[in-house]
C-alpha cells in the first residue's frame, strides 16, 4: 500500500488515520461483476517491499497459483505519483507494457479518482486496466473463487468452521498490530504516539501468550490469520522497531513470536517471499518525512531466521 502524501492521513490530534476506500468489484467464479475466473488471464501487481502485498504473495504462492496469475514485481521506492516497474528492462513491465501502475488504474472505464496507486492490485491483461486493489477480499477470492486450480494438496486457508475465528482474530491483528505499527511511525504528536505505542505493545504482549500454548493463531493449522500477521512480524527489526520508533523490543527479543515467526518462514517457506534490501529501501528511502536524509541501514542481521524454532512439539 504506497504511503504516499502521508501528512493527508493524520488527523487533528495528530493520529494517524488509515484511507480505506477500494475498488469494489472481484475476480468469481461465476463471473458477476464482469471478471471471471480465467488462469492466465490476470496479472497480480505487488511490491516486495508493502505488507499488504506480501499477504498476495504468500496466498498465491500456498495456493499454487504461480503458474495461473501472474505477477507484476514493482520497485521497492516509488515517486509521487506511482508504483513503478524499474526493476524490469527498459522500465517497463514486460506483460503489462506500462512503467508505472498508475497506467493501469489509469484505464479503468472512468479512470480512478481515488488518491493513491497502492498495492497489491490485480490487472486484467485484456484491457490494461485494475479489477480490485482490495488486499483483505483479494486473499479470500483467491482462497474460495480460484480452488480448481490450486494445487492437489494446497491448504485451506480459510476453513469454514474457522471463519468467524480467523475474521475476529485478524480484524484485532490489522487495528493493533497490522495498522498499529503505522499509528506509532505518522503519529503527528508526543500524546497520539504514546497512546500507538501502548496499544501496539499490549497487543504484542496478549499474542506473545496465546501462541505460547499454540502453534498457530487460530485452530491447529495454518489460516489466514497467520498469513495476515506474518508480513508485520517480518519487517519489524527491519523497518518498525527503529523506523517507526516500535522500540521496546525487537522481535528477535519476543521468544513466542520470533520462534512462531521462524516457523512459518522455514516450515511454509515464507521466507522465500522476502525481500529485506527492498523493505530496506523502501521505508527509509521513501519515508522522508520520518527520515529525511533517506539513509538506509545495513542491518539487521537476519541470518537468525534459519535457526531451529522448537515449536513442532505444539502441532
Amino acid at each position: 500500500m504506497s504511503e504516499k502524501k502521508q501528512g493527508t492521513y493524520v488527523n487533528a490530534e495528530g493520529s494517524y488515520e488509515r484511507k480505506t476506500r477500494y475498488i469494489p468489484e472481484r475476480i468469481t467464479k461465476d463471473g458477476r461483476d464482469g471478471f471471471p475466473v480465467e488462469p492466465g488471464r490476470y496479472r497480480l501487481a505487488v511490491s516486495r517491499a508493502c505488507p499488504w502485498a506480501h499477504r498476495t504473495i504468500l496466498t498465491r504462492q500456498l495456493l499454487g497459483l504461480e503458474d495461473v496469475i501472474s505477477m507484476a514485481v514493482a520497485g521497492p521506492v516509488h515517486d509521487e505519483d506511482s508504483w513503478t516497474f524499474d526493476l524490469d528492462p527498459g522500465g517497463v513491465d514486460p506483460v503489462l507494457g506500462v512503467p508505472k501502475l498508475k497506467d493501469a488504474y489509469d484505464a479503468r472505464p472512468d479512470g480512478y479518482p481515488e488518491s493513491g496507486v497502492t498495492v497489491p492490485a490485480i490487472v486484467d491483461t485484456t484491457t490494461g486496466q485494475v479489477v480490485t486493489n482490495d488486499f483483505h477480499q483479494i486473499v479470500k477470492d483467491l482462497v474460495t473463487e480460484w480452488t480448481e486450480h490450486q494445487r492437489e494438496d494446497a491448504p485451506d486457508l480459510w476453513p469454514e468452521h474457522l471463519r468467524d475465528e480467523i475474521e475476529e482474530m485478524s480484524d484485532l491483528n490489522y487495528s493493533e498490530v497490522n495498522n498499529g505499527v503505522y499509528r506509532c511511525g505518522f503519529a503527528g504528536t508526543q500524546d497520539a504516539y504514546d497512546a500507538a505505542y501502548d496499544r501496539l505493545w499490549k497487543r504484542l504482549d496478549e499474542l506473545e501468550e496465546h501462541l505460547s500454548t499454540r502453534r498457530y493463531l487460530v485452530g491447529d493449522q495454518l489460516t489466514l490469520a497467520d498469513v495476515r500477521l506474518w508480513p508485520t512480524l517480518v519487517r519489524f527489526d527491519a523497518a518498525y522497531h527503529g523506523h517507526f520508533k516500535c522500540n521496546r523490543q525487537k522481535l528477535t527479543e519476543m521468544p513466542v513470536l520470533w520462534a512462531y515467526a521462524r516457523d512459518l518462514w522455514q516450515t511454509h517457506d515464507f521466507g522465500s517471499t522476502v525481500n529485506f534490501e527492498h523493505i530496506k529501501a523502501h521505508y527509509y528511502a521513501t519515508h522522508l518525512d520520518i527520515n529525511p536524509t533517506g539513509v538506509v541501514p545495513k542491518g539487521p542481521d537476519v541470518s537468525g531466521w534459519d535457526e531451529p524454532h522448537g515449536r513442532e512439539s505444539l502441532a
